[in-house]
């Protein structure tokens, strides 16, 4: 079965955040098949993410055996050489990678996990943890398997990291009390701390049992990594803005984390997490897909010899539609074929230009 078409849109919900999300968010691309049969996957650069789909990847697209899934990820990638094989031209090539899955999926009546293994889970639920920013809810506390914590300024204010380290760490002392012993407990810094803050921090909540610390620091800072890696109390995570696997690989390399968080959203997909579960493995690093209650990752975490622990996903994405639901704490993937959703076509749809005058459902 060959490629008919491809098109790539930016679904608008009225919930979407009102920040870099709005103008470089989630992208949905569309791959249809010669007998009409579509594939969904999301990815990621807003209208440059949309642009990259319809003026580099469609034409190398159309006409291609959709079951060739690996070689067509390998042309896509080649082809984004002068673009910049990272960061958004990545967060594109994802969903198209997503989207030929779940087409085939659906051409095979096949759910992706079962495509991903024959060993695949569907009975088992998955725990789940809820990512909030400021004071855990209520209802947080009592439904979720386990809570992260957003710690930062919020560019608000011009205290330095030292002045806001006692809040963070009553925040989180705070957060244990609410959630009790019982459940998992994360910090996440979103690469805005300093390594002695990070240091400061970890020693100072030791006592908390914190799963991890996520992304305490920027990226690029290696040493500070590394001085983490050999003194610091807490099990640091973070890979999210890794968008390729040669970034992950570099990053194994270096030991920067002990817990790799791939986005499929943004990681050019399905395709290369299969090679870097293997990687992680061999430096035994576990792997926790990053907002891994979205079918995009789920399926990946039910099949694959990955942790079962899934992120609550995007509220704002109410144009997926069959999204499973977490109740009690965990969630489950059917066995519906391809990834199980479908797109709302009435869903208010922003395409390739920046005027907000030229905008259209979904379906039009």
């Amino acid at each position: 079965m060959r490629i008919r078409s491809v098109e790539a849109c930016q679904p608008i919900s009225k919930n979407s955040p009102p920040d870099w999300r709005t103008s470089f968010g989630q992208i949905l691309v569309t791959v249809t098949a010669e007998d009409g049969t579509v594939g969904y996957g999301v990815g990621g650069g807003g209208l440059s993410g949309i642009h990259i789909v319809n003026a580099l990847f469609r034409e190398q697209l159309i006409g291609r055996d959709v079951e060739q899934i690996e070689s067509i990820w390998k042309r896509l990638h080649k082809s984004l050489l002068t673009v910049g094989q990272s960061g958004i031209g990545m967060m594109a090539l994802s969903g198209v990678d997503l989207a030929l899955w779940d087409l085939q999926g659906h051409l095979s009546h096949q759910p992706v996990a079962r495509l991903l293994s024959s060993d695949c889970d569907f009975e088992s639920p998955i725990p789940t943890y809820q990512t909030v920013w400021g004071e855990v809810p209520e209802e947080v506390s009592r439904a979720s398997s386990g809570v992260k914590l957003h710690l930062g300024t919020n560019g608000k204010s011009d205290a330095t990291l030292r002045d806001w380290l006692p809040k963070w760490i009553e925040e989180t002392r705070k957060a244990r009390e609410k959630i009790g012993a019982d459940r998992d407990l994360m910090v996440d810094a979103w690469m805005s701390w300093d390594v002695e803050t990070a240091l400061a921090f970890a020693h100072e909540v030791s006592d908390l049992q914190l799963v991890w610390l996520e992304e305490p620091l920027p990226l690029d800072d290696h040493e500070g990594y590394a001085r983490l890696r050999d003194e610091c109390p807490v099990t640091i995570s973070g890979g999210e803005h890794l968008y390729s696997l040669a970034e992950f690989e570099a990053s194994l390399q270096r030991g920067d984390y002990q817990i790799l968080q791939p986005d499929v959203c943004w990681m050019v997909g399905l395709t290369p997490l299969l090679q870097l579960i293997e990687l992680a493995q061999d430096r035994q690093v576990k792997v926790v897909p990053h907002r891994g209650s979205e079918v995009w990752a789920l399926h990946a975490i039910a099949a694959l010899p990955i942790e079962r622990l899934a992120e609550s996903g995007r509220p704002w994405m109410q144009w997926v539609i069959r999204q499973p639901e977490i109740r009690q704490g965990t969630i489950q993937i059917t066995d519906l074929p391809g990834f199980g959703v479908r797109c709302d076509p009435d869903a208010p749809c922003v395409r390739e230009v920046l005027r907000s005058d030229q905008s259209g459902r979904f379906g039009e």
